[in-house]
């Protein structure tokens, strides 16, 4: 009886929906058969799994391994992780452009007298807004000690007499 209601109900479907139908089950046999002891599904098993329930409306009753909740929550990762790869960029403020590091560098050369607050407000009179900290990471360090003050000249005038 159960044969023949079931051969009734085949008839009526579509061809799509019969070929999925078996399309699902054979694959959940594959799995089967990969490990007989427990199912362990692999992610092209889950992107199948997702793909079907989404193109194939009556394909809830042909999961036997798989709960239908459980493919669902694969969909809503897949979907999670997906934008989230998109909408991922590059942790931190951007990188300043070649062109300003270069120019910060040829300032601070020409330029030994000047901090960083001078070199700041020179370039924010062309347009560039730097903060200072960015400015005294690019600038070039003098190589050379600098001179003493006239007051550790004076000290060592004083020692030698």
């Amino acid at each position: 009886m159960l044969a023949l209601f079931a051969s009734l109900r085949a008839g009526f479907r579509s061809r799509l929906a019969f070929q999925l139908e078996v399309l699902a089950l054979r694959h959940q046999l594959a799995v089967y058969q990969r490990c007989p002891t427990r199912p362990r599904t692999r992610i092209a098993d889950r992107l199948l799994w997702a793909w079907l329930s989404k193109t194939w409306v009556g394909g809830r009753h042909a999961l036997v391994f798989v709960k239908p909740s459980t493919v669902i929550a694969w969909q809503r990762r897949r979907f999670r992780d997906h934008w989230g790869r998109l909408s991922r960029g590059r942790p931190g403020r951007p990188r300043l452009a070649k062109a300003v590091q270069d120019l910060i560098r040829e300032m601070s050369r020409a330029n030994s007298r000047w901090g960083s607050p001078r070199i700041v407000a020179e370039l924010a009179k062309v347009g560039i807004d730097v903060a200072k900290a960015t400015v005294e990471r690019y600038m070039v360090r003098s190589r050379n000690l600098p001179s003493p003050s006239w007051m550790a000249s004076e000290r060592w005038q004083r020692q030698r007499w």
